[in-house]
């Protein structure tokens, strides 16, 4: 199945590296695309417990989904997930 998840603080290049990279490691995750203009996060999943564990990890990263709140802490997580994600290009 193929879905999207629009995310919060998803600004850049080095964000969607990093985005990327880290969903690629989640298993029955494949077909990864970020797509900066609109801050959407699509991807193909076997299983609803796999959706949720990539909301779960783009949380994690610093990019919740739209619903989710976004403080301080998170927008503090995407800014080193983001620097990350620039210099392991």
């Amino acid at each position: 199945m193929k879905t999207s998840i629009i995310v919060q603080n998803l600004k850049c290049g080095g964000c969607a590296h990093t985005i990327t990279s880290k969903l690629a490691e989640i298993e029955n995750i494949t077909n990864i695309i970020v797509h900066t203009d609109d801050s959407k996060v699509s991807f193909n999943y076997i299983n609803e417990a796999d959706a949720l564990a990539v909301k779960n990890k783009l949380k994690s990263l610093g990019y919740p989904s739209i619903e989710d709140h976004n403080n301080l802490t998170t927008k503090a997580k995407s800014f080193v997930s983001c620097a990350t994600g620039k210099f392991t290009k």
